[in-house]
């Protein structure tokens, strides 16, 4: 059998392989005249055989236009360039004559630099002012970012924010009347409708390529493995490495996906492509540039989908509080042939507080169809915490719709904030050699200035020493950087300080990161 690779395209590419063979769709193309499109097919060609392939239209009889769609399209689609620098690296290494005049333990450190990773993907320019949406492993570790637009004028971007569990990232050039394309509505889209993948493969700028949509909903389990999100559009318009950020496009000119992955037996394109939904899009950007991160609600089951992911087989055994069976046995049992099966219920989530019990199955959340997992994730991620919706159930192969009040990982409806070190109201210094020498510590983050925030709530005063900030030693400002961030995410949302003051004296505080409800 052979071997299909699914592909994430862009920066840091991450190659996954799994069993399948990609299949390749045949278009059937007509020819139609240049201009004159109201005369029939047979009389354009006899009349003129200067002509062009276009895509047809069987409902109206007429060929689909896709050049204005990818005119529009090529002047909002921009080239990034993302660039790590070369870094310095210290490695611990054995030491060779330890063995003969120690006890064999002993480590040397040595230096290490690193080469310059350059890589390149697409972008999306979606608001007058500059604001890009890309795929996050296009950015992800960049330490400079060029944007290219297809004038060929060129911007340092700046990253607003990221989101792994999609794989979406908010970008910013600065500057003004920046050519856009309007966002489209990904729910409106059927299977078999042409779409346009616009974008740069294998660095080649303003590349448009064409096909239709090949399927919805798809899983693929690139993201999923780490509690992502997977709800791809599937076409097959060629999309190629360097297409990561790029657009999916309708014929109206509107953007409905964002080009994230491929799959292929070689990597490139041979097969189908896979697109970021825009009903995603819109919501992920949103939050981005509203509180710096995602609102992500989450129902709070664990479940399994009936059909749609090919990944359960009716003859397969399954655990069941009932005793063993096999899954086509449980589908008898719930009277469902698709839908998402409750397996388990999440203590303290959305469904905790709701009437959702085990063995129901899912199969409609605010007038949507649930046909698999993929169907709930999508639906899920346009929600935030706190928003009400309407899950329709089947219980006992009777239908029952219950209201759900959708909460967050920490099992609130609070707003979770990515906040900047400004929140903490205060400036931070490394210690100078001299310091760590006077002090006998060889680390430690030293408070500067405090003013009004965080830290002077919690009672933190200048002069403080950082060691430690929830369990981890405090070397740089990066340092601390990273541990806020991680504090805001957790259940806790509070920053653990232990430290000294220069006079030696321990000291410890606990600072509130949470933040009132909006």
């Amino acid at each position: 059998m052979k071997r299909t690779t699914k592909s994430i395209l862009g920066v840091g590419a991450v190659v996954l392989l799994s069993a399948g063979v990609a299949g390749l769709t045949t278009y059937k193309v007509l020819l139609a005249h240049e201009t004159n499109q109201e005369t029939s097919f047979y009389d354009t060609f006899q009349q003129n055989p200067n002509v062009k392939l276009a895509a047809y239209d069987m409902t109206n009889a007429q060929p689909v236009d896709l050049t204005q769609a990818a005119e529009i399209a090529v002047h909002a689609v921009v080239h990034i360039k993302s660039t790590q620098e070369s870094k310095t690296v210290i490695q611990d290494v054995p030491d060779p004559f330890s063995f003969f005049f120690g006890d064999g333990g002993g480590r040397q450190q040595r230096q290490v630099q690193t080469q310059p990773r350059i890589g390149f993907g697409s972008g999306v320019i979606i608001s007058k002012d500059g604001y890009i949406v890309t795929n996050n492993h296009v950015i992800d570790g960049a330490d400079e970012i060029v944007v290219k637009l297809n004038d060929n004028r060129e911007f340092k971007g700046r990253v607003i924010g990221t989101d792994p569990s999609t794989d979406l990232a908010l970008v910013k050039i600065e500057g003004d009347d920046f050519p856009t394309l309007p966002i489209g509505d990904s729910d409106a889209l059927k299977v078999g409708e042409w779409v346009l993948a616009v974008g740069n493969p294998f660095n080649l700028t303003s590349t448009v390529t064409a096909g239709i949509v090949s399927a919805k909903a798809r899983t693929l389990g690139i993201y999923a493995k780490n509690g992502g999100i997977e709800s791809f559009i599937q076409t097959d318009a060629a999309i190629n490495q360097g297409n990561s950020g790029g657009a999916l496009v309708n014929t109206r000119g509107e953007l409905v996906g964002i080009n994230a992955v491929l799959s292929s037996p070689t990597g490139a394109y041979a097969g189908y492509g896979f697109a970021i939904p825009s009903s995603l899009v819109t919501k992920v950007v949103s939050d981005l540039k509203k509180y710096g991160t995602v609102q992500r609600a989450m129902l709070g089951i664990k479940g399994t989908s009936l059909t749609g992911d090919g990944n359960m087989m009716d003859d397969q055994p399954i655990d069941d509080k009932r005793g063993s069976m096999t899954f086509g046995e449980k589908r008898k049992e719930l009277g469902a042939v698709d839908g998402v099966w409750v397996r388990e219920i999440v203590d303290g989530g959305s469904a905790a507080s709701a009437d959702i019990k085990v063995d129901d199955v899912i199969i409609g959340l605010d007038g949507q169809k649930i046909v698999n997992m993929a169907d709930l994730q999508g639906s899920l991620a346009k929600h935030r915490p706190g928003d009400k919706v309407q899950v329709k159930l089947l219980r006992a192969k009777k239908e029952k719709t219950v209201e759900v009040v959708l909460k967050n990982e920490q099992g609130t409806t609070k707003v979770v904030k990515e906040e900047g070190m400004e929140v903490l109201g205060a400036a931070f210094k490394s210690l100078t050699s001299d310091q760590k020498k006077q002090l006998g510590l060889s680390y430690g983050l030293q408070v500067t200035g405090v003013t009004s925030g965080k830290m002077a709530d919690a009672g933190v005063r200048k002069g403080f020493i950082i060691l430690q900030a929830n369990g981890q030693p405090m070397k740089d400002v990066s340092d601390l950087e990273d541990a806020l961030k991680a504090a805001v995410k957790s259940p806790q949302q509070v920053l653990f300080l232990s430290g000294i003051f220069p006079s030696g004296r321990k000291s410890y505080y606990a600072v509130d990161l949470t933040q009132k409800d909006e």
